[in-house]
Parts: C-alpha cells; structure tokens; sequence
C-alpha cells in the first residue's frame, strides 16, 4: 500500500510539473496595441522563447476595466500598450512590480525610477494630423500644424475622437494644450481647444481606426490621430499625407505592465524583458512606432527622423493628475456648442 502510494504521489507531482510548465508556456496579453505591433513583436517573441501568446485585443479603457474586474481571479498576465504614468495613477493596486535587467539598454530618460510598476517599450507619437491629399490640393490648402485646423472652410471636415473616452484623443488634448497657449495648458490653450471643438461641427468619432481611414477613404480632410496608423496609411499607398504640427508635437512612451497575481508571471517577465532587448528595440525601430533606445536607426523610410521635427516634451505628472479636472472641462466645451 505504501509503495502504491509513494507512485500515486510520484505521479501527482510529475502531473503537477508538467501543468506548470504548460502554464510558463503561456502568456495572456490584453493589449489595445495596432495590428502592425502585434503581427511583428508577437511572432518574435514567441519564437525566441517558444512561449505562446494568448492576444485579447481592446480598448485601452475596456483593457483597465477588465483587469480590474478579474482583480481578485486575475485572467491576463500581461497589459501591453495604452499603459502609462496616468493609468498607473488611477489604479496602482493592479500592477506588480518588475524592472528588467534590460533596462540598462535603453534611453536614460525612459528607465524606471520611481515607479516599478511598467516598463516603458517604445515611444507613441501623440501629434500627428493625416491630411487627403487631393481634397486639400483641392481645397487649396495647405497645413502645417494646429493653427490651420482653424480655417473656416474645414469646419465639419475634421475626423477626431473624444478625449473623455478615447486614449489617443486625450494624448493629442494635452499635446494641443502644451502648445496652443503662451504657456503650457494656460488659458490661451483653452481658447483654442473651444474653436477647435467648434470646428468639428459636432463630428467625435468613437473609433482611433475611424478617423485615419476615414480620411483616407475621403470622407474628412484632414484627421486629428498619431503617427503609427498614419505613417501605416502612408506607407500602404493610401492618398494622404502627415504632418507634425509646426507648434510642437510630443512622443510619449508606451508601456507594458504585469498584472498582479499573473497567472504567468515569468512567461510575463520575460515577454517585458523581450520588448527591451536589442532584437525586440530593433523591431520597434523598424515599425512605425519608434524604440526607447535611441542609439537604433529608424528602419522606416517613411518616418521622419527628430531632427526634421519640432518635439516638445510633456510633462506627464502634471497631465495625469489634471486629467479628470480637463476631460470635465472638455465634455463641457463640447456639450455647449
């Protein structure tokens, strides 16, 4: 009896192992992220550590919301994208924390320092507009930057999206705040953000994917967005254009978080590690984001280099912790028109 117990045990644990080396082959990702991340770094990685990837795909909100949902039977390991200083802010109890070792290789200015909680990947270019170009040729006009949004004969030809639900509309509000005024997010910047609304005509898209194609197909002038679809439409044919807008146009870095409880949390670890690594930077350098390790070529020849661009920098404290106070103040610009 006890030897046929000793077996029965002997194959529990082996049963038990093998389960977990089943579950460390695993890694779940909510992740709002672009087509064009998922289909290039995913494959990479799995094929780097023979890890498998499970990819719910969502909203940045709906992201958060879920994970906050599934807090106390955690079902994601892994939020990629759309994480950020401000997201940690309003929910710091759902992240573990991690620094990888790879962050020796990154920009400075992009390593963790107080915060453990995220790791910043590659930078998100929150200032960027996509013009048609042959309604505007048609138009006869030109533009350069914000103050051209303001033209009277593109009011209701705008595509943007709604900063109180929309992640990437929110970044393009602050970047508009920055440097529409006399100072950063003073009263002059307000100002314009009411025309701006105003210019709208009523038009707030609730889909990022709706104003980029929407101006590619013709239905907008020009759209409000970021560089990653808009560099993606260029480079597929599409008849259009990008600008960065003259006034300044700020990059934020994008971010990856484990969740806390992680089922796979070393499966996690490692898909973070991945992400800063030279192989996984050399792919963001290639794509139409850009790498937190700057000392990478840009492998994108539609993507134009620093250098050729007014960057401005936000101060991403002071955003987050405005941001309920400015969304109310959006919603009531928005609602009064």
């Amino acid at each position: 009896m006890r030897k046929l117990l000793c077996t029965v045990l002997a194959l529990v644990l082996a049963l038990t192992a093998c389960a977990a080396l089943a579950e460390d082959n695993t890694l779940v990702i909510y992740s709002p992220n672009s087509d064009t991340e998922v289909e290039n770094i995913i494959p990479a990685f799995e094929a780097a550590t023979g890890i498998t990837v499970e990819l719910l795909s969502m909203g940045t909100g709906e992201c958060v919301t879920r994970i906050d949902s599934e807090k106390d039977n955690p079902q994601a390991d892994v939020m990629w994208g759309g994480m950020n200083y401000g997201v940690y802010v309003q929910h710091p109890d759902l992240w573990a924390d991690y620094t990888s070792p790879n962050e020796a290789l990154i920009d400075e200015g992009y390593r963790q320092k107080d915060i453990h909680a995220y790791s910043n990947s590659n930078l998100s270019g929150s200032g960027c507009l996509i013009v048609n170009k042959t309604l505007a040729g048609e138009m006869g006009i030109e533009i350069k930057g914000y103050a051209d949004l303001l033209k009277p004969e593109l009011k209701g030809k705008i595509a943007s999206g709604d900063p109180t639900k929309s992640s990437s509309a929110w970044a393009e509000l602050t970047n508009m705040l920055l440097v529409m005024g006399d100072e950063p997010y003073d009263e002059k910047a307000w100002d314009y953000v009411a025309q701006f609304v105003e210019q709208l005509d009523g038009i707030q898209l609730d889909s990022s994917s709706a104003i980029y194609k929407g101006v590619a197909d013709g239905e907008y002038v020009v759209g409000v967005s970021y560089e990653d679809p808009c560099i993606n439409m260029l480079a597929s044919g599409a008849d259009v254009y990008v600008v960065y807008p003259e006034e300044g146009a700020v990059w934020l870095p994008a971010a990856t978080a484990i969740v806390k409880g992680a089922p796979h949390e070393a499966a996690a670890q490692a898909f973070i590690d991945f992400q800063l690594s030279d192989e996984g930077q050399s792919i963001y350098a290639n794509l139409t984001t850009r790498a937190v390790n700057s000392t990478l070529p840009l492998g994108n020849e539609f993507m134009k280099p620093f250098s050729e661009i007014n960057v401005v920098y936000e101060d991403i404290p002071y955003c987050a912790e405005h941001k309920t106070e400015w969304q109310a103040r959006y919603a009531e610009i928005r609602d009064k028109r």
